[in-house]
């Protein structure tokens, strides 16, 4: 085998699991995946039930 198919079997493999890659982290496009994660982005800034409330030394 001459190196230059060597380098092409190379090449297409790196081409090609470069590909799969780019395909499974790419992030969605789609109108639910917008809203899923905008409540996401919500739940996670969303004060949590169990942590008290901040309590200053001064007041208002």
């Amino acid at each position: 085998m001459s190196a230059v198919a060597f380098l092409m079997i190379a090449v297409v493999i790196a081409v090609g699991g470069s590909i799969v890659l780019y395909l499974r982290s790419r992030t969605p496009s789609s109108l639910d995946s917008g809203i899923d994660t905008f409540r996401r982005e919500m739940q996670a800034l969303a004060p949590r039930e169990e942590q008290p409330p901040v309590r200053r030394w001064w007041k208002r």
